[in-house]
């Protein structure tokens, strides 16, 4: 009886500059993506290689990546949260947070 396995790989990185070993190409794309970022005012630009064997559609990729997102932007809204809560308890309860280095 024939043993069928499953093979696949997924490499997935992101990057926010460039790497130090870049080619003077991906230099100058990063210096014009942060010249961008500072025109549009305050955006983060993120670039994202995604390498997938077999192959899945770019559909598919855009899809996971658009839930990814959507998860942490629930977490970030979570933590802002969080930290506004804080802030109004170290506000209205000082006297709790008097032994902490204020922030």
């Amino acid at each position: 009886m024939k043993v069928y396995k499953p093979e696949w790989q997924c490499t997935f990185s992101v990057n926010e500059s460039a790497r130090e070993s870049a080619s003077w190409k991906e230099r100058i794309a990063w210096r014009i993506r942060k010249f961008a970022d500072r025109l549009d005012g305050g955006g983060r630009t993120l670039k994202i290689d995604c390498d997938v064997s077999p192959h899945v559609s770019r559909q598919d990729i855009d899809t996971c990546l658009g839930k990814g997102f959507e998860v942490t932007h629930g977490l970030l809204t979570q933590l802002a949260h969080h930290a506004a809560c804080e802030d109004v308890m170290r506000d209205a309860k000082a006297e709790l947070f008097a032994g902490e280095h204020q922030r």
